[in-house]
């Protein structure tokens, strides 16, 4: 698994890198673009959102919503993907900080309309998954949206297929969303399926 390190040399190229596994539609990025399109959409269907994206990156998403009047929060422990995100969103309220670890102070004080994250949490294990959706689900506005994009199966099974064909390109140390296994916490959870690596989670409150 890269550390902060690994994600500060991997920054420059993070983008291109992510778009050319995406439109060769092979793991784990096969669908990256039509689910961020699809949490753009669904975050702009309420005007003035105040947003929060943990784990941002580079702000490929955020960012689109910055320049359509966004209110924008974060947080990433990489501080060369930060510092190219405040280039896109110079007024956006970014915070450095490791999310294994829980938001820093400053945004646990604020409510949000909608809260998003891509391909970054899976590097929680599944139980810390869990609690840190429940400590998620009170910073919400009534009627706002947890957003997850991410290498996400709906049975265990479907994951050890993937793992399966995807032999040696399979990172280990990731550890994949499997949606029956959390909707036993989150009965609520709605799941879209993009690719057959990848999908879209949505808890509201």
């Amino acid at each position: 698994m890269l550390n902060q390190k690994g994600f500060d040399q991997w920054a420059s190229q993070y983008d291109q890198n992510v778009e050319q596994t995406d439109e060769s539609q092979k793991y784990p990025f096969a669908g990256y673009n039509e689910i961020l399109a699809e949490i753009e959409k669904r975050v702009l269907s309420r005007p003035h959102e105040k947003v929060l994206d943990i784990g941002f990156g580079t702000g490929v998403l955020t960012s689109r919503l910055y320049r359509q009047g966004c209110g924008i929060y974060g947080q990433d422990f990489s501080e060369k993907m930060i510092d190219l995100a405040r280039q896109k969103m110079p007024d956006a309220r970014l915070y450095q900080g490791d999310f294994t670890q829980g938001l820093v102070r400053q945004l646990q004080k604020e409510r949000y309309d909608a809260i998003l994250s891509t391909y970054a949490l899976h590097h929680l294990t599944d139980g810390q998954k869990v609690q840190f959706l429940k400590e998620l689900l009170p910073l919400l506005q009534d009627g706002g949206c947890i957003y997850i994009g991410d290498v996400a199966f709906e049975t265990r099974a479907a994951l050890e297929i993937c793992r399966a064909q995807e032999g040696q390109r399979w990172d280990p140390d990731e550890i994949y969303f499997v949606v029956e296994e959390l909707k036993e916490a989150f009965p609520k959870l709605q799941f879209e399926k993009f690719s057959y690596c990848a999908g879209l989670l949505s808890l509201q409150k």
